[in-house]
Parts: structure tokens; sequence; C-alpha cells
């Protein structure tokens, strides 16, 4: 009977997933609400307003979350001479016996501030954090106490640190709210560090591991910050996203699923960019409204801004330089600006192989023939015969802006996006404009 019921709820959580995104939108703040460890808050990154939060000052467990502390006062000592780069740290007994993850060195070893740093910031290594923090502290007994300092000067009133890796202890708390203000104060005060947090993987003595955070690489705009489990924390994510050079901070607690945990982090960034152009349009509108209210164009999955638009396709870090490139670790993957201290440069893609060259070529001729090799796209669907409706439905519903492009359902990245070609540099970003002034999403996409 037990393994009939631990089956009906696997089914009902698989259907969650798995329903139309619309629906997924509107049942997830009831479904994350009810879970007794869920916390939540996002953040204009750049004003510090908050647009949404749930429980957000209620205490939780961190978890590993608790390391950007660590890493935060490792950047401060890296800032202040106190620590180099290229300095070498020994792994004592009391790191090397820490609990997995970890990246195993054994007692005696020796390991670089470099390395140590990139094996916590992707992999969560628990055994670097307790080593990184008795080469500063001295201890980690004495290290947890200036965190739990640091915590106060940067405004983090309901933490409290007892070690540097955030393994298990019932005093060990903070709150969402207090980890939507450390991750800004990490964008703010070290930007040219932050880009460890948007590292995909980090490679060590030729072994490559995956960092944590499901969303680099997945959602257009997030860039960082850090992953968390316990048991007794639930699964958390504090996550950071820019977009039209406005960076957004959401921080999730107490979810009950890697994948339900990271699916309402996207969608809590998604409304907040959404709220952010509604507001841009005169809409007073706030992120719970929008999450309870039903897609203006049909269930979209997220815009898609892969191929950039116009205004998205400068926005690439110029990474300072800060000696964290060690020659263990690959080299960060160029991300959205942070909030300060950012020059942009225009990114160059790699050449596209001879097919798609081919097909471009084609769709190119297409284009040009009907007036420009320019095009709008109005949506991203997981299902064609979703985005062949809604082509039709966007068809009617703009058909005065629209008039001069070729309506098509393209397929990119596993999902169907509704796209119209053929137009003008100039005049896709007026139609985007206007689509956009009328509630619904739009992004302009230029040739190639």
């Amino acid at each position: 009977m037990q393994k009939f019921a631990c089956r009906v709820v696997n089914a009902l959580f698989v259907a969650f997933l798995t329903m139309a995104p619309a629906q997924a939108v509107r049942a997830q703040i009831p479904f994350f609400t009810s879970q007794p460890k869920y916390a939540a808050i996002v953040v204009d990154a750049k004003t510090g307003e908050v647009l949404y939060a749930h429980e957000a000052d209620s205490p939780r467990y961190p978890a590993s979350i608790t390391k950007v502390m660590t890493l935060y006062l490792a950047f401060e000592a890296l800032a202040n001479g106190r620590l180099s780069p290229n300095e070498l740290i020994t792994v004592s007994p009391r790191a090397a016996a820490q609990a997995p993850t970890k990246l195993g060195l054994r007692a005696g070893q020796t390991i670089s501030v470099t390395d140590a740093m990139n094996a916590m910031a992707v992999m969560s290594a628990n055994d670097m954090a307790v080593a990184i923090a008795e080469k500063i502290g001295g201890s980690e007994s004495r290290f947890a106490a200036m965190m739990t300092l640091k915590a106060q000067e940067l405004g983090m009133n309901n933490s409290h640190f007892v070690n540097a890796n955030g393994l298990p202890d019932t005093r060990q708390l903070t709150t969402a709210r207090d980890i939507a203000i450390l991750s800004r104060a990490v964008m703010r005060d070290y930007p040219q560090y932050y880009t460890l947090f948007g590292r995909r993987e980090f490679v060590w003595r030729g072994r490559a591991t995956a960092n944590h955070n499901g969303l680099l690489g997945k959602m257009p705009g997030v860039d960082g910050i850090k992953t968390g489990f316990t048991s007794a924390s639930g699964y958390n994510l504090a996550a950071s996203a820019v977009r039209d050079n406005r960076r957004l901070i959401a921080v999730v607690m107490g979810g009950n699923s890697v994948a339900a945990r990271d699916s309402h982090v996207a969608d809590l960034l998604e409304t907040g960019f959404t709220v952010l152009r509604k507001r841009d349009h005169g809409e007073t509108t706030t992120i719970a409204q929008n999450l309870s209210e039903p897609a203006p164009i049909g269930p979209l999955v997220r815009p898609s801004t892969e191929q950039g638009d116009g205004e998205q396709a400068s926005l690439k870090i110029v990474v300072a330089e800060n000696n964290l490139r060690g020659s263990q670790a690959p080299q960060a993957t160029a991300a959205p600006a942070p909030v300060a201290n950012v020059t942009a440069s225009t990114p160059v893609p790699n050449p596209p192989e001879p097919a798609v060259q081919q097909a471009r070529g084609a769709r190119g001729r297409l284009e040009l023939a009907t007036g420009g090799a320019w095009q709008v796209q109005l949506g991203s669907y997981r299902d064609r015969r979703l985005a062949r409706e809604e082509l039709g439905k966007l068809n009617a519903k703009f058909a005065a802006v629209l008039k001069a492009a070729h309506g098509r359902v393209d397929r990119s990245a596993g999902n169907y996006r509704v796209r119209f070609a053929g137009l003008s540099a100039g005049r896709a970003r007026e139609t985007c404009e206007t689509i956009k002034a009328r509630g619904a999403d739009c992004l302009t996409l230029g040739p190639g």
C-alpha cells in the first residue's frame, strides 16, 4: 500500500511538471507556499526593491548557500592583500574529514587559493570551505564568528553562522531576505570575482564536475549564484539573471526537489522581468499578480534570447584580470554584466556548421525577398501544435502590426518558436515596441 501511495504521489508530481506551462505558472504559487520549509524573495539588484516575498524573514537553514558568505570573506581577503590567488593552502585533518560533496584531498596535501575557491563555487566542496576558513581565520570557529559579524555589517540581521560549508547544524540560520542581501553584496562589492558562480564546470586532475546550478546555460540571462541542500533545509537556490541591463535576484528556500525548485526560481525571474517591462509602460503590477493570472498570449515556455535581441546582443562581461583562472579550472563562460564595474563588448559567435550555413542561406533569401533579414519572436512552446495555434491567433491579434512580415514556427533548442520574418532592423524594433505596449512578449532577432 505504501509503495502504491508513493507511485501516486510521484505521478502527481510528474504531471505537475509536465502540465501546460500556463497551468503550471498559475499552480506554482499555492503549490510552493503550502510547503512548510518554503520561503522566497525577488529583488531588483540595482535598487534593492523587493518585487516578491513570501516568508522572507522566517528562519531557514542555508545549507551550501553558506559558502557564498565564506567566499565573500575570501574575496575581501584577496582585495586587501591578506590572501593571494596562487597562495597554497595546506589541508588540515579537520578539512579532509568533511562529508561530501568534497574535493577529497588528504590531510597535508596542498591546493591553491584559486582552485579551492573554484571547487567551492562550482562543485560546492565542503572540505575546501573549511580549508579556506582555517587559512583566513586560523580556525573554522573563529572564521564562523567573522561570518556572523560580516552578516551584521551587511544588514543580514537574521543570520548566524557556526560553520563555513553549511553542513547540518541547528544553530546555523538565515532567511531568504538575508541571502538576497548577501548575493547583492557580492555583485556590488566584488564584481570581478562574481563570475566564479557562473562557471559551468570545474576540472580537477582531469575530472570535470558540473555546476550544481541547473539554470546556468538553460535560462537566458542567468549567471549565478549558488545552490544548497540538506534534509533539514530542503532544496535552496539563490539565482541572478540580467536582461536589458536590468538584474534580478531570486532566492527560493525549502523546495521539495531540484526540478521543482529550479522551475519555480525560473518562473519568479521570468515574471519579475515581465513586471519590469509592464511598469515601463505605466502599469502598476506585482510578481504575485502576474504569477496568478494567465499568460497574455498563450502557454509560453519563456521568451528565448539565445540569439540575442537588439539590446542584449552586446551584453557580455569583460572579466577584470582577477587571477582566478587557475590551470585546473576552465576559463569562465562569458556571462551578462553584473550591476557595476563592467565593460561591454560584442560577442563573437562560433562559425556555423556547413548544413546550418546552407539552411540560413535559404532562409536569408526568403527574408530578403520579403523586405528584410530581421524577425520578431512572440512565443516559445514545448508543443508544435500549440505553437501553430498561437501563430494563427497572433496573426489575427496583431494583423495590422505584422502585415509586412511572414509568420512561421521554427524548431530551436527543443522548443517551437513563433516568429515573423522579413523585416528591416528598424521595422522589427518598432513592431516589438508596439506589441510589448499591448502587454505581450516580443523579441527582435537579427540576421544569422
